[in-house]
């Protein structure tokens, strides 16, 4: 169903576009300059497809929106590990083997078919009847991982995950023993200059800035426990990382191939967002939510204590 806002300017002139962006928190800027583009916003009775007009003290305007469009996915019963869940945010602990967002080879069985499965009564976002996603992991990395069901939640937690106010914490455990008790590696990473499918550590020019900060939680012979906190979000950043430092991620495949069994079956890399820290949208108030270890991760961890 279409819904409809009526506003009564009584503040000094403004734009148009700027006007409702202060007062229809809801929905984002760009959203409200489409709006006006396809004529759904009356001043004094009249279409305005203007976002640049000024509108005046008394002015009155109507905002029509119309309902969401489905998104051409298939809602797919597919169980979810709820963290928290209220109106405005959902926080997720994804199993490894599950895609986060339909890609090519994957348009079924994604986090995104089960949430529109779980939350029928999606908003819209951006106009389409969508979970927010606004962060991912990767297809076997485990964790939490967080859900925005509004467009408001969406555009707030979006801001928080680029101004770094959102923190995400990992554990991995990894091959080797890192010298130092913690570091900071800050390194560009962008597509691998040969294998296309893979991501590295790259040239300043070609890649994008990568700040992953690091420390040694428990040593355990030739591997090592690690706490990693993301400080920005790349691909397979901590991945990459972890191997340019010369301690790939036990189980990863693409960037520690060729490294020795651990004699645990492990269904991907052992890699785990355990910890997602942020500020409500509404509230302001600070959410910290922990994913417990999937149990092939601490079986890896009993194996690995036996041996010392």
């Amino acid at each position: 169903m279409s819904s409809q806002i009526d506003l009564s300017v009584e503040e000094t002139p403004d734009r148009l576009d700027r006007y409702l962006a202060d007062r229809v928190t809801d929905l984002s800027r760009s959203r409200l300059q489409k709006l006006i583009e396809q004529g759904h916003v009356q001043v004094n009775g009249e279409v305005c497809t203007s976002k640049k007009l000024e509108v005046k003290l008394g002015d009155r305007i109507q905002i029509d929106i119309p309902a969401a469009q489905p998104l051409e996915l298939q809602a797919e019963n597919i169980p979810l590990d709820i963290l928290y869940e209220d109106d405005s945010l959902l926080i997720l602990n994804k199993p490894a083997g599950l895609v986060v967002h339909p890609s090519a080879g994957h348009e079924a069985g994604t986090m995104v078919n089960a949430l529109l499965a779980h939350c029928p009564t999606l908003p819209g976002i951006n106009g389409v009847q969508r979970p927010g996603i606004v962060h991912r992991l990767d297809k076997d990395t485990t964790g939490a991982i967080a859900v925005a069901k509004t467009e408001q939640a969406f555009h707030h937690l979006q801001e928080q995950f680029r101004t770094k106010t959102a923190r995400r914490d990992y554990l991995a455990i990894v091959y080797g023993a890192p010298p130092q008790e913690k570091g900071t590696i800050d390194q560009p990473i962008g597509r691998h200059p040969v294998e296309r499918q893979k991501m590295a550590v790259v040239p300043e020019e070609k890649g994008r800035r990568a700040i992953t900060h690091w420390h040694v939680k428990e040593r355990l012979g030739n591997f090592t426990l690690m706490e990693f906190e993301l400080e920005t979000g790349r691909t397979h950043q901590i991945r990459v990382h972890s191997a340019f430092m010369g301690h790939p991620i036990v189980g990863d495949q693409v960037y520690g191939s060729g490294r020795k069994s651990v004699n645990v079956n492990l269904p991907g890399q052992a890699l785990h967002a355990w910890r997602l820290r942020l500020r409500h949208p509404l509230t302001e108030e600070w959410v910290v939510a922990i994913a417990p270890l999937p149990s092939t991760f601490k079986k890896l961890l009993e194996v690995l204590k036996r041996r010392l």
